[in-house]
């Protein structure tokens, strides 16, 4: 479905149109399954969301999101990526606190745990991280959002934020030294 095509409909459902609606659901399913893939990639074995859980948990997170006006298609994809991005955050501080107790009773195993912490420890530091570089710099916090956990190109990151692909190829050349820098200091 073209570009204007997706746009049009999601102003049409916006105004309460079930039809686009229906319309908008099956348009946008393969593009938001896409992202869905791209973000699961990067989940360890264990993880248990799948791609098409995590499109429809951020689908019924989108629909509910009052008072959101989509400007175009670009814009929605790239808000849609970061609802999957807290969607996985959120799973990831339940494991977390599962894994801690989760003021469950302490019981001692025999076997050792073979459940990896370390991944939802990065999981989380990544995530700190980006919310450290968006609040100095939203844009280069949005531009990580849809390149890195989106799986957005250039020309559509600079399409939903209205700057050039080259810019937005510069800002994910800071973003990364940012998060790099912020990584290995919280290694430390």
């Amino acid at each position: 479905m073209e570009n204007e095509d997706v746009t049009r409909l999601l102003l049409e459902a916006e105004s309460g149109d079930a039809e686009a609606m229906a319309k908008l659901a099956s348009a946008i399913h393969g593009e938001l399954h896409r992202i869905a893939k791209f973000h699961t990639r990067r989940e360890t074995r264990d993880h248990t969301i799948q791609p098409t859980a995590l499109v429809n948990e951020a689908y019924i997170r989108l629909i509910q999101k009052s008072g959101q006006t989509w400007k175009n298609r670009s814009h929605f994809f790239a808000v849609a990526s970061k609802v999957m991005r807290q969607v996985l955050i959120d799973y990831a501080r339940a494991r977390r606190s599962e894994k801690r107790g989760g003021g469950a009773a302490n019981v001692v195993f025999d076997e050792p745990c073979v459940l990896n912490q370390t991944y939802w420890d990065e999981a989380m530091a990544i995530d700190e991280a980006l919310d450290r570089l968006a609040e100095q710099d939203p844009r280069l916090g949005r531009v990580v959002e849809m390149r890195f956990f989106g799986g957005l190109s250039e020309d559509e990151i600079g399409e939903a934020l209205h700057i050039s692909a080259r810019t937005v190829k510069r800002d994910w050349n800071v973003a990364k030294a940012f998060l790099k820098s912020e990584l290995s200091s919280s290694d430390r």
